[in-house]
């Protein structure tokens, strides 16, 4: 027994499917964006993990001010909206 009651040749079968669906480039192209994605994600969620190294990296993250050129733009937006 397999998966869950799945065998080897039913998963041979789904997958001989699913290429002759899909075709060998879309699910070539399928798999790099899914390991580009899996790749960044694992480096946000490091870098999320070490806080001390947080704050020397970007040091507007340890203060309370608002980012001036944000609040620049809001206040134009404000200003040409009214």
């Amino acid at each position: 027994m397999g998966l869950g009651g799945i065998g080897i040749w039913q998963l041979l079968i789904v997958l001989l499917i699913v290429v002759l669906l899909f075709g060998t480039k879309r699910l070539k192209t399928l798999g790099g964006d899914l390991g580009g994605a899996l790749k960044s994600f694992r480096s946000a969620v490091e870098n999320d993990e070490d806080p001390a190294g947080e704050s020397a990296e970007n040091p507007r993250l340890s203060t309370a001010e608002p980012d001036a050129e944000f609040a620049e733009q809001s206040r134009e937006s404000q200003s040409s909206g009214t």
